[in-house]
């Protein structure tokens, strides 16, 4: 298991009064965890400076953030390490980061203010509420989906977030040319991933199956340690074409 997603836990499930809304596609699963006293306080006094928050209605992200640049949007950080060190070497790039997991939340907005980065931004909802919700179609130039929960025991397979309906509703929001980023250590749910995404025609992928790591994607120690041990991981990178 990566170290991504033994930190992050995001699917489908029921939700806490933070985040509450109607049944329906979510993004996670929220478990409870520790937080440290620096992301506790990261979480009162960075939420304001670093945070989006909800809101039923279509954001202008070039406003968010005071330019007119490449928007990506990423989905379940886990505790933000990986996503800090992205927006940091894409510093042309902006993200708009999204969990629920309050400890993890608090680590990357603590991660923010440590390495000064103008151009990430924080969510702590439901992902699938804000596609549907806030992001204007067109509006993004890239889609991160690292280690999302493969749900390892068969009858809990539709619960995962990578299936054919929820691609659908990512779709629009991506430009022509636009890319989706999917990265697993799981190899039966990369096998799936990679169905789903070459059955929908707009999107074509970039290598014969599965894509080299990007340079900007870092690895995890614990991704590290999976490849000693023989264990894989897989990238998929696909873009829309049409």
């Amino acid at each position: 298991m990566s170290e991504q997603e033994s930190e992050k836990q995001y699917q489908t499930s029921d939700i806490d009064n933070e985040v509450s809304h109607k049944r329906g596609i979510r993004s996670y699963v929220l478990r409870q965890g520790h937080m440290s006293d620096a992301q506790k306080a990261a979480m009162s006094e960075g939420l304001p400076k670093y945070g989006i928050e909800y809101q039923p209605e279509f954001i202008d992200l070039n406003a968010v953030f005071g330019r007119d640049n490449d928007k990506i949007f990423e989905i379940g950080f886990g505790m933000g390490t990986a996503t800090a060190h992205i927006a940091k070497v894409l510093p042309e790039k902006d993200f708009v980061a999204i969990d629920v997991h309050a400890p993890g939340v608090g680590n990357l907005l603590k991660l923010i203010e440590e390495n000064e980065l103008s151009n990430l931004k924080v969510m702590r909802y439901d992902a699938v509420e804000v596609v549907n919700n806030m992001l204007p179609d067109g509006s993004l130039a890239g889609i991160h989906v690292f280690f999302p929960d493969p749900w390892h025991k068969k009858r809990h397979n539709k619960r995962r977030l990578i299936q054919t309906p929820f691609v659908m509703q990512l779709l629009p929001k991506l430009k022509i040319g636009g890319y989706i980023h999917l990265a697993t250590d799981w190899e039966e749910y990369a096998v799936q991933m990679l169905e789903v995404l070459s059955g929908i025609d707009a999107l074509q992928n970039t290598a014969t199956d599965y894509a080299p790591t990007p340079e900007y994607r870092p690895e995890t120690k614990f991704e590290a340690r999976g490849k000693r041990l023989g264990h894989g991981v897989w990238d998929l990178v696909f873009t829309r074409v049409k």
